[in-house]
């Protein structure tokens, strides 16, 4: 074997890993491909004989190049904040079938990255979620967080501190259970397909939030409280022919089909068997993306 098929062997034994890493950071497949692979050629005209740890070394490039680019989305303002001027910003989920995750699905949302975790990842700074996704889910030291953001080991200490306040501060406690979750997610479906607001009641935290990105071309849209959320729901379901359940970051979501094509995946987080928050996508350009299939 050559000295680059062995490097590119090697690369491709950390792939899942970096892919991990830039997807929390990112909040995007695509973006996270990108990152990974701009990587690979940073790595390819780089010299790493002395390189002691290849994987920390490429992801520290990988945090590099998501730095750039949420430094970027933030000067040219094209990714709004989860909740901003009425605006609401969802990432990419992670969708598979019920049974159980596919390895390289498993890799990218291990650790409960539910989308609610990774809708408050969004409104971090950027210096602040490259610190606390490289430290708190990665355990990447701060010497070497510091050298990607250029700041000092005590800096960048203080930069994960505050994301970790704002994270546990902001980030809705939720149920470990899977089987319990899915009879949560059964009973809305059932209650909204059947128009019954007052089963809808007992499922919804009475504070609860749903939130919709539609991206540039279906209006996005923030609701609160269980009446409100409840009433939608019913509205929707009557344009949703088809919903699957389906795995959303490793935990029950579903996916809704019209005419065979995707209209909406929705993120559940739920507390002591209530929905405590609804994250839904409707973007046509994201779903289509997906590859979703009825």
């Amino acid at each position: 074997m050559t000295g680059e098929n062995l490097l590119a062997e090697r690369f491709e034994a950390e792939r899942p890993q970096l892919r991990a890493v830039a997807y929390r950071m990112l909040g995007s497949i695509a973006e996270a491909e990108d990152a990974v692979q701009e990587a690979w050629l940073k790595l390819s005209r780089s010299d790493v004989g002395e390189v002691r740890n290849l994987g920390a070394w490429l992801t520290t490039v990988v945090g590099r190049v998501c730095l750039d680019q949420l430094r970027s989305r933030t000067s040219r303002r094209e990714e709004p904040l989860p909740e901003q001027d009425g605006q609401v910003r969802l990432p990419d989920p992670v969708v598979s079938g019920l049974a159980a995750l596919d390895p390289v699905h498993e890799i990218l949302v291990a650790d409960s990255v539910g989308i609610a975790l990774m809708v408050i990842l969004e409104t971090l700074s950027p210096a602040e979620r490259v610190a606390f996704v490289l430290h708190d889910m990665f355990e990447v030291p701060f010497d070497g967080i510091a050298e990607v953001l250029g700041r000092t080991s005590a800096s960048t200490r203080q930069l994960a501190s505050r994301a970790r306040r704002r994270v546990q501060g902001a980030t809705p406690a939720a149920d470990a259970d899977n089987a319990r979750k899915r009879e949560v997610v059964e009973a809305f479906l059932s209650a909204a397909r059947g128009g019954d607001f007052d089963a809808l009641l007992t499922v919804l935290d009475p504070e609860v939030v749903a939130r919709s990105d539609g991206g540039t071309l279906v209006p996005s849209a923030l609701r609160r409280g269980a009446a409100e959320v409840a009433t939608n729901a019913i509205t929707f379901a009557t344009f949703a022919a088809d919903g699957r359940l389906v795995l959303v970051n490793g935990s029950p979501g579903v996916v809704s089909f019209a005419e065979g094509r995707p209209l909406s995946v929705m993120s559940f987080t739920i507390h002591d068997g209530r929905i405590t928050a609804l994250d839904i996508l409707t973007d046509p350009v994201r779903l289509a993306a997906l590859g979703l299939k009825p």
